[in-house]
């Protein structure tokens, strides 16, 4: 129940930041406004301010701002306020208008990245090199667990932080307790597949785990199937946050096109792995582990739901940001407008897809939750 609450929530803020900058681009582009509400279906409750209708739906997974003319109408096209239309204003101020939903995603991601930097985040050492000397608390963490790995068998879990790490074969135990990633990866594959017992740290105390390293999962080593990192607590003046705030949101951006890129690749490949995919309720779940592990990780994970938001709804697909930008975009390359009817129907198929997709995706998502 409180992970579904603070998804609604995470939701919620994600949808309203979003269609804010629709709100804000359209106003300030002189086009009228006439609604602006959060969720689908039946009215919870609604009021007028102006000429714009603001309001709650029952349905939380989604919300639109209802814009004059976006979809063309005779009212919009030849009506008495048409100077106030969408579809009367110049190409860059309605593609201003559309991709602003998409720029207000990632400036909030940038906002909440600054913010987890100036409060003080858990991050690897290796990934802020010119930062090193302000860590404090630095450990070796586990980042990876491979699938059916002695790791995974015996128990060692993604988070664990190592404190120490003793192969049976050594004939004369250490006098310190190796701290780094090179020394636990020496003491494994010392080990010559003898057992070896890796002492991790947890939030509940200490475990002492004994896993047997075995050959084939790293070339010419002995190996029990973990990444390690060494991480540390890393806490910046807000200056240099505000600054790696965006550097770090810039990269998130480039990782998440490349991401989906790749998927689309193997859309066509023939080799997608849809198990990758997660609905709302695959989404909750992971925002609600975010939420167990600390306010900071529920910051860094809302910041990449909008950075991810904000990067498909730039895909040219119809109904979405990307697709209405692209049929301006033609509309101003070939100088002739594109047939009301057929915008209209093609923006309304796309969004009917789209519905059917997020309810398999859903299907999905509750079929494994249940497994």
């Amino acid at each position: 129940m409180v992970t579904a609450l603070i998804f609604i929530i995470v939701l919620g803020v994600l949808i309203f930041v979003h269609e804010l900058g629709h709100f804000l681009a359209a106003r300030a582009s002189g086009v009228r406004v006439d609604a602006f509400k959060l969720g689908f279906g039946p009215k919870v409750f609604a009021w007028k301010r102006g000429e714009t209708e603001y309001g709650l739906n029952l349905i939380p997974f989604g919300g639109y701002v209802k814009i004059f003319g976006e979809n063309p109408d005779d009212e919009s096209i030849n009506g008495a306020n048409k100077a106030r239309s969408f579809v009367h204003k110049s190409w860059w101020r309605q593609v201003s208008v559309l991709v602003a939903g998409v720029c207000f995603n990632f400036i909030f991601a940038w906002l909440l990245y600054t913010i987890v930097f100036t409060s003080g985040v858990t991050a690897t050492v290796g990934g802020f090199e010119r930062y090193t000397n302000d860590f404090q608390n630095q450990r070796v963490m586990v980042t990876n667990v491979s699938k059916d790995s002695p790791a995974e068998k015996s128990g060692i879990e993604v988070g664990d932080v190592i404190v120490g790490a003793i192969a049976s074969s050594m004939t004369q135990l250490p006098d310190s307790i190796p701290a780094t990633v090179t020394a636990i990866q020496d003491t494994v594959n010392s080990s010559k597949g003898s057992p070896v017992t890796i002492t991790v740290q947890r939030k509940d105390g200490a475990h002492t785990i004994q896993a047997t390293p075995t050959q084939g999962l790293v070339e010419g080593k002995y190996a029990v199937g973990i990444g390690m990192d060494t991480v540390g607590d890393l806490r910046l003046p807000v200056y240099i946050a505000v600054w790696e705030g965006l550097h770090y949101t810039y990269n998130m951006i480039g990782q998440t096109i490349q991401g989906l890129g790749t998927f689309f690749m193997t859309i066509f490949k023939g080799t997608a792995n849809f198990s990758d995919i997660s609905g709302p309720v695959g989404i909750a779940g992971i925002v609600g582990n975010a939420a167990q592990m600390g306010f900071t990780y529920l910051l860094m994970i809302t910041a990449l739901i909008s950075i991810n938001l904000g990067v498909i709804n730039l895909l040219p697909f119809p109904a979405l940001d990307g697709g209405r930008t692209l049929f301006v975009l033609l509309e101003t390359l070939f100088r002739r407008k594109i047939p009301t009817t057929f915008v209209n129907v093609v923006n309304l198929a796309g969004f009917a897809l789209l519905m059917i997709l997020m309810i398999v995706v859903t299907f999905k998502d509750i079929v494994k939750l249940i497994k």
